[in-house]
């Protein structure tokens, strides 16, 4: 276990030096929020755009991040490398998945903070139903990502089908929160 651990952090060194998962899974939601919250801070709306910008941070560590670090392990034959140490190739594929799984996590609760804090947010929904839900979620997309590195044959070819899948999903929820928000401003 101590093994797992030590991975895990050295996983979690090298994705805070690569910086692009932090950056699309924590400060892009951060940011997205803040700028639905200043555009309608009205506790439905921001009830709306916190459930929806939490998928968006699901998905960038586990259709962004997860895939690529794992087809480049793959590409630079370190797997391989790992299978004549002591250490299983399968404790760093976990570990990572671990570090991608605290990534969602962590972007939920800083959303979460930054809502109560900044806008008094109060969350309508029943929080027994939204964490298993979340968990879920967080799963299946993560499911997606390890798919998607699986059947990849390159480096390349996972950046260009995690684009295919990212860009639509995040366009498609924003696409959502703007809709709601605009039928209930026209309503008015």
């Amino acid at each position: 276990m101590k093994t797992f651990w030590l991975l895990y952090k050295s996983e979690a060194k090298l994705s805070i030096r690569e910086m692009s998962s932090i950056i699309f899974g924590i400060f892009v939601p951060l940011g997205i929020v803040c700028l639905m919250g200043v555009m309608d801070s009205s506790n439905d709306s921001l009830n709306t755009a916190f459930v929806s910008v939490s998928t968006v941070g699901i998905c960038s560590a586990g259709v962004m991040g997860l895939p690529l670090a794992l087809s480049s392990y793959r590409e630079r034959k370190i797997l391989k490398r790992y299978q004549v140490t002591p250490i299983s190739p399968i404790q760093l594929l976990l570990a990572h998945l671990l570090f991608c799984f605290t990534i969602s996590i962590v972007s939920m609760l800083l959303l979460l903070g930054v809502l109560v804090v900044f806008f008094q947010f109060s969350y309508v929904g029943n929080w027994l139903y939204f964490i298993p839900a979340y968990l879920l979620v967080m799963i299946s997309i993560h499911a997606i990502g390890l798919i998607v590195a699986s059947l990849s044959p390159s480096e390349k070819a996972t950046g260009a089908i995690n684009s295919a899948i990212f860009f639509p999903m995040f366009f498609y929820q924003e696409r959502q929160f703007l809709m709601k928000s605009c039928r209930r401003d026209c309503r008015k």
